[in-house]
């Protein structure tokens, strides 16, 4: 129980170190072929930091834990707009490009309802119950791939209009083997750094007889959503709010259509009629953050803005502990 404890806390440790870099090479590697940083957040950093839900779940689909699966997607995109991008507006306000309510938040908001409606309609199930089944799973990630081409033509297409170098930026570009090296070394952080401080979770939550459906949306969520944090808050911190943005938007949309599209095409994943209520929630969240973004004199989120994106996290976490 010792190890247990002093390797959760040692991952926090590598997580926020492994971010940094990770904030670090991309932003160079952006400065250095003028790529746009939405961009690199909407791919590099988003694949990376969505590493730990899919250790998790690909593992929870192999083992049968399917409430496992569903809730951790679910609790981590929450969390991803809710806490995160909260917690990044109030240490700097958000500006937010026109592509990104326009397109990318749709987008996660379609892979919502998609899902939603997936599993409720039990299309392509055998079942009599509700479930995730495997052609619902190639159909996600069908979907996943027509996104990566959009990436794709955005930054051939649209370079010059989304990504105008700045000499006098503090952004330092750096030698691309060091570049790469910090990406490799951060991606492979986050990995070691989410997965000690998830399992060290899971271990300390089961010992108090918690179910495995709140430790999905709750323990295991909030835990395989820290390097999305950090990463995210260590990207406003330094004034690189694209990548701060693209990097959540990005990573909810890789839970859905690629992280859960792999979980269900590995193993059909039966599903809870309880989880709608956090479809509803993640549709709701997403509905305040394009409200959040269209209101004021300029898109972004502002400090208040994100202040009430965690309160409403928080009042979140204590509806799911009241539901039990």
């Amino acid at each position: 129980m010792i190890l247990t404890y002093t390797l959760f806390i040692v991952g926090f440790v590598i997580l926020i170190k492994s971010a940094d870099w990770l904030v670090d090479g991309a932003a160079s590697i952006a400065k250095r072929y003028a790529i746009p940083e939405l961009v690199i957040g909407l791919t590099i950093v988003s694949f990376g930091t969505s590493m730990p839900e899919l250790i998790v779940n690909v593992l929870a689909s192999l083992n049968g834990n399917s409430e496992l699966a569903i809730g951790n997607i679910f609790g981590s995109n929450i969390a991803n707009i809710l806490l995160i991008l909260g917690a990044s507006a109030l240490i700097r306000p958000l500006p937010i490009q026109k592509s990104i309510y326009y397109t990318e938040i749709p987008i996660s908001l379609l892979a919502t309802f998609m899902v939603g409606f997936l599993a409720n309609a039990n299309l392509f199930g055998k079942s009599a119950g509700l479930a995730i089944s495997r052609l619902d799973g190639l159909l996600l990630l069908l979907f996943f791939g027509l996104f990566m081409t959009y990436i794709y033509v955005v930054s051939k297409d649209k370079r010059d209009d989304l990504y105008k170098p700045d000499e006098e930026s503090e952004m330092e570009m750096m030698p691309m083997v060091k570049s790469l090296t910090l990406i490799a070394i951060g991606l492979f952080g986050l990995f070691i750094g989410g997965k000690w401080i998830v399992d060290g979770a899971v271990v300390i939550a089961q010992s108090f007889g918690l179910s495995e459906s709140f430790i999905g949306l709750t323990i295991i969520a909030v835990g395989t959503s820290l390097p999305e944090l950090v990463t995210s808050v260590m990207a406003s911190k330094k004034g690189r709010a694209d990548m701060a943005i693209g990097n959540v938007i990005g990573s909810n949309i890789f839970n859905i259509f690629w992280i859960l599209g792999l979980s269900a095409s590995i193993k059909a994943l039966p599903f809870n009629e309880l989880n709608n209520d956090d479809i509803l929630m993640l549709i709701f969240s997403n509905t305040v953050l394009i409200f959040a973004v269209i209101n004021g004199k300029r898109p972004a989120i502002s400090r208040f803005e994100g202040l009430v994106f965690v309160v409403m996290y928080f009042a979140y976490l204590t509806y799911l502990v009241l539901r039990g």
